[in-house]
């Protein structure tokens, strides 16, 4: 028997934490697997939950119903007064089978699954969220970026004679009567992003805060999906359309912004890799999979490809001998990109005050 609002939250690893903070009565299993997840950012897990409940108060108790397909969003459908989706659809179908339905929250802010205008003639609001999480996602990528064009785990704390020599370098300072002394220590390769081009596969919820990034940097941008956005949509991003292999052999920085699946594993491999710009760096904080990782490893130690940002690994944890952290000209971490995990607790917190007004709770 409902105790409150019935929610239909589609079954994603961070949206479906909604039933553990929306249900009537903790599963002490789930709450201490939950608290364990988030300590090493939010140490009180009860405290937050408090906090974020009744935040949105009056929400609290609700049931919550996951549906991780179609079929399963649509038995759940029709006593649900709320639906929360990330990719899955809500379309005509979808409506006519929800007479109860008064709010559509989509996780995110793209609303390609989600048909508008019928959501409006039904007179039922749909929301969106600029999550927090998909930001640190583009800030880590540009800090991997930057990270490289500047050489800055390389040279970080090489500020001696000594240092810099050790390191390989041939510091001495400038004669001061004709010269600045800038850069005494005489390391070559920095770039700068300016003026360059960024292609960015996959301008969805990352690949758009990439991309105003980008524009901020003053970079060209050229980006690649399966649909072109219309003309207006694509400006608002500074962004133009181009084929994959036109956005390889054109850009000097590759973001890689798609989910993982099964039309995306192994999409960029020696081929695709091979079409690349001599000397363009890869930015890849989507998963490992979708670059094929042999051709990645030879397109590294060949040189073709100048260097590799990468967050989340193919293995987790990664061998400590995998040739892969061997190479120079390649930064990778743990798969933090989305951090701190305060990020996607408030999007959550948004989400729960967002319904909360909504069904006038």
């Amino acid at each position: 028997m409902s105790t409150g609002p019935v929610i239909v939250v589609e079954n994603d690893p961070f949206p479906r934490l909604l039933r553990a903070f929306l249900a009537a009565a903790d599963e002490p299993g789930e709450t201490a697997a939950i608290a364990e997840f988030l300590a090493h950012d939010i140490p009180d897990y009860a405290t937050w939950l408090a906090q974020a409940r009744a935040r949105a108060a009056g929400l609290y108790p609700a049931e919550v119903r996951l549906a991780a397909t179609r079929d399963e969003l649509h038995a759940a459908l029709p006593d649900a007064d709320a639906v929360v989706v990330e990719s899955l659809p809500i379309g005509a179908e979808e409506l006519s089978r929800a007479p109860r339905l008064r709010v559509v929250q989509k996780y995110g802010t793209v609303l390609r699954n989600i048909d508008a205008a019928a959501c409006a003639q039904r007179r039922i609001p749909v929301l969106t969220l600029r999550r927090r999480a998909n930001i640190a996602c583009a800030e880590h990528a540009w800090a991997l970026l930057l990270a490289l064009e500047r050489k800055l785990g390389t040279i970080d704390g090489l500020v001696s004679m000594e240092a810099l020599r050790e390191a390989g370098y041939a510091p001495g300072m400038f004669d001061a009567r004709y010269t600045p002394n800038s850069n005494w220590a005489r390391i070559g390769g920095l770039r700068t992003v300016y003026g360059r081009t960024a292609g960015i596969i996959g301008l969805g919820e990352i690949g758009r805060e990439v991309a105003l990034r980008a524009a901020a940097f003053g970079m060209d941008i050229v980006y690649c999906q399966r649909t072109a956005l219309p003309a207006d949509e694509a400006a608002r991003w500074q962004a133009r359309y181009c084929a994959l292999d036109e956005l390889l052999g054109t850009s000097d920085v590759v973001f890689v912004t798609l989910p993982s699946n099964g039309s995306t594993r192994g999409l960029l491999g020696a081929a695709e890799l091979g079409r690349m710009k001599a000397g363009a760096i890869l930015i890849n904080v989507s998963r490992a999979a979708i670059v094929d990782r042999a051709a990645l490893l030879a397109a590294l130690r060949s040189g073709h490809l100048g260097a590799l940002g990468l967050d989340a690994f193919y293995d987790e944890p990664a061998r400590p001998d995998d040739p892969l952290l061997a190479c120079a000209n390649a930064i990778i971490t743990p798969r933090v990109a989305a951090q701190p995990r305060l990020n996607a607790l408030t999007d959550l917190s948004d989400v729960m005050a967002n319904l909360a007004t909504a069904l006038g709770k």
